[in-house]
């Protein structure tokens, strides 16, 4: 595996982490910025959004401007450094803000354009093992930057959580500009023939259940700083450890997960979606047990964030994985984490207290149960077996 593979990973790591270091950082934030815990958990949101509509937008401009994988990166990450030093510097909420929406959508772009530089150094044969090195960065950042930079927030303050992953955005670029080969020019998206995968209903019903998984797992995840805090009684200290942990259980739960994503997406989510809401559910009612909120806390971590192989596997079985259902796709997982971290502030903005995020995720997660159950014991269909509109037809799972 090229080097250059591995830089892309650690790019995602860096974007990612910034994604996700709100979550651990939140009393800081709010204390800074005068605002309730509740807003703080809004600025995940924000990020998402960013992504959704941001994201494609400026892929597909890209696309069509035919501009070199190589010097898109590179511009994408300057432009992402600098809305992240925005941010850093931020006094006020809005600005803060506005600072998340702008990295949602640079971090967006730079995802695809890093999947698409892995497919263009490494062999066709083992394009796969370098898209899993490139998503590899993501846990990591859940394993690493989210506990790192909540650490560094409880010693040197919340801003030099911010200016690190600046400081790594950069090196990131760097490493870019020295190390990944010059990119043959972007080719430009042909929509007419992308958009007749959208015809397809089960694809629908694919995104939906991926929106809906996504949603229940950051409905919790989102609050679980001042949970583990207020409710449970465990020191800030503790946090970045506790943190950790759910991290490591995300990793190995996502390489069992992908081990076995492609023979069994559905049963996997299935399994995982009975598993998240029953540890939810015993998350909330024994919230003030230390003892059985960290082992609650890890087996959602093994049964969270770890379902996303499954859910990429269904949809690219499901519809040609050309680069609009994929783009689509990234900005359905990320209007269900914009959702749930809504849903969860929400549930705690109308009175019902710090559980109610746990026992919303409960509920999202029964809805996405209840969307794969009309796919479960259905045989995967051969990809040539049936022909819509001239072109072969992916199967319904």
């Amino acid at each position: 595996m090229p080097l250059v593979v591995y830089i892309l990973g650690l790019t995602i790591f860096s974007l990612t982490t910034s994604e996700f270091m709100v979550a651990g950082i939140m009393p800081s934030l709010a204390q800074a910025l005068n605002v309730p815990v509740t807003q703080i958990g809004y600025l995940i949101s924000l990020y998402a959004i960013g992504m959704v509509v941001g994201g494609p937008l400026a892929t597909v401009g890209l696309l069509k401007l035919r501009v070199p994988n190589k010097q898109g990166l590179m511009g994408l990450l300057g432009l992402y450094a600098l809305a992240q030093s925005v941010a850093a510097s931020a006094d006020s909420y809005d600005i803060m803000a506005i600072a998340r929406v702008a990295t949602g959508v640079a971090g967006s772009a730079c995802f695809g354009m890093s999947l698409a530089i892995s497919a263009e150094v490494v062999s066709p044969t083992v394009r796969g093992r370098a898209a899993a090195v490139v998503i590899g960065g993501l846990m990591l950042a859940a394993v690493v930057g989210v506990p790192v930079t909540t650490l560094i927030d409880q010693h040197l303050g919340w801003r030099a959580s911010f200016w690190l992953v600046v400081a790594l955005t950069g090196m990131c670029m760097v490493l870019v500009a020295l190390l990944v080969p010059r990119s043959r020019s972007s080719e430009q998206i042909s929509l007419g023939r992308e958009m007749v995968e959208f015809r397809n209903p089960h694809l629908w019903a694919a995104y939906a259940t991926s929106a809906l998984i996504i949603s229940a797992i950051f409905a919790a995840f989102s609050y679980f700083t001042p949970i583990l805090i207020q409710i449970t009684g465990f020191a800030p200290s503790a946090i970045p450890w506790l943190l950790g942990a759910y991290g490591v259980a995300n990793v190995v739960g996502n390489g069992v997960v992908g081990r076995y994503a492609d023979q069994h997406a559905i049963l996997i989510m299935v399994w995982g979606m009975i598993v998240l809401g029953v540890s939810l559910a015993l998350f909330a009612v024994f919230a003030e047990d230390k003892t059985v909120s960290v082992i609650l806390l890890v087996v959602t971590g093994l049964v969270g964030v770890s379902m996303n192989p499954a859910i990429i596997a269904r949809v690219m079985k499901t519809a040609h994985p050309g680069p609009l259902v994929n783009t689509v796709h990234t900005s359905v997982i990320n209007i269900g984490l914009g959702a749930g971290s809504w849903i969860g502030g929400a549930g705690i903005a109308a009175g019902y207290g710090l559980r109610a995020p746990l026992w919303l995720g409960v509920a999202l997660a029964v809805l996405a149960l209840v969307s794969l159950l009309p796919y479960v014991g259905q045989k995967a269909r051969s990809l040539d077996a049936v022909a819509v509109g001239g072109r072969p037809s992916r199967s319904p799972l």
